[in-house]
């Protein structure tokens, strides 16, 4: 029976290995994601791998031959318990392939961390430790968040990864 398992790569090859177990045969998944990037003031969007150092290949343990996967250029080793490689869990690979957009990246659900009317928590910054209601973001992956500052209500824009739950 066929089962996902995970492979770790060596540091950027990614993509060298997914090519030389595809040359032999395998069934490979590399899941991407657009990774922001920001350099010299300036931020982008590029296609990068979703769990780097690592992809996932489709292997019949038991009609597969499966050792020569650990030796194929790009690969590091394969993840085991034990002597033996180590399953996904069924439909985990499944669910990450269904989220791909129709340029084969997966979008990653970044909005719906919180739902509007949610309590959330600042974590840095001059307003840092202040509780809000999480109102709305944007396409840039901006949180709007309204606090009460001062006996009114104000809306503060914030980077994502500068808000948490506050549960």
């Amino acid at each position: 029976m066929k089962h996902w398992y995970v492979l770790n790569t060596r540091v950027n090859h990614e993509e060298t290995a997914c090519h030389h177990l595809q040359r032999q045969g395998y069934k490979v998944y590399l899941p991407r994601h657009l990774k922001r990037r920001s350099h010299a003031r300036r931020v982008s969007w590029l296609p990068a791998p979703m769990f780097p150092r690592y992809l996932f290949v489709e292997l019949d343990l038991g009609a597969d031959p499966w050792r020569p996967v650990r030796s194929t250029v790009g690969v590091s080793q394969i993840v085991c318990h034990g002597e033996h490689p180590t399953p996904v869990p069924a439909g985990v690979v499944e669910e990450i392939m269904a989220r791909e957009n129709e340029n084969g990246l997966v979008e990653l659900d970044r909005d719906m961390v919180f739902q509007k009317g949610e309590r959330v928590r600042i974590l840095r910054g001059a307003l840092a430790d202040h509780i809000g209601i999480f109102d709305y973001s944007d396409e840039q992956h901006r949180i709007f968040v309204l606090l009460e500052l001062m006996g009114r209500e104000v809306k503060v824009r914030l980077q994502r990864n500068a808000v948490a739950a506050n549960g």
